[in-house]
């Protein structure tokens, strides 16, 4: 169960539309790297991790990745409002505008639709937290880039603040994979022993 506090994380004041500032931005939102794809790939790694404070792990940061994605989309959503549809049509927005107006539908910027195979979940300790760590440095590394493609500092504030957490996160997780290796062994595993699915902690 969760407490919805009714704010952003941290707050987005963008004055000036930009749709195409809003393509870039919106991969964060439904691309392989976003914060849609993050919170669900920790909030089911969960179930199947074997250690409690991991899981509490997982859980605080999957979380926070669905404030990240009200964050991605309040962007995408302050960057295209109010905008006409000549002005839609000459940043190269008509096509998303045609199929959802300016209603947030989770893409890439390329414009690939959110698909779940944009999470892993493999149901192995290590493999998950491996997984894990990877993705917080591809958010990071698409972050780096729309911070070499956007110039409004309205926009790269927001923008800069969810870089530094992805790598807040990514060095949580090679904590928690360092926990599983020091205590993983042999017997933990599910696939070795059934017998410890039954026993270990929810």
């Amino acid at each position: 169960m969760w407490n919805y506090e009714k704010k952003l994380q941290y707050p987005v004041r963008i004055t000036t539309p930009n749709a195409k500032a809003a393509q870039i931005i919106i991969t964060q939102f439904g691309g392989p790297d976003g914060e849609l794809a993050a919170s669900m790939r920790y909030l089911s790694q969960r179930y199947t991790m074997p250690y409690k404070d991991v899981v509490g792990t997982l859980t605080d940061i999957g979380t926070e990745e669905l404030a990240h994605m009200e964050m991605v989309s309040a962007i995408v959503y302050q960057l295209t409002k109010d905008l006409t549809p000549q002005q839609i049509a000459d940043s190269g927005l008509a096509t998303y505008f045609v199929d959802h107006t300016t209603g947030l539908w989770p893409c890439a910027a390329s414009g690939m639709p959110f698909t779940s195979v944009c999470f892993a979940s493999k149901g192995d300790a290590i493999t998950d937290l491996t997984e894990d760590m990877a993705a917080e440095q591809k958010a990071r590394t698409t972050y780096d880039n729309i911070l070499r493609m956007i110039k409004d500092p309205e926009i790269r504030d927001p923008i800069k603040y969810l870089r530094e957490r992805e790598i807040v996160h990514f060095q949580r997780f090679g904590e928690a994979l360092r926990k599983v290796q020091d205590n993983l062994n042999s017997k933990n595993f599910y696939a070795i022993n059934p017998e410890f699915d039954r026993k270990r902690p929810r």
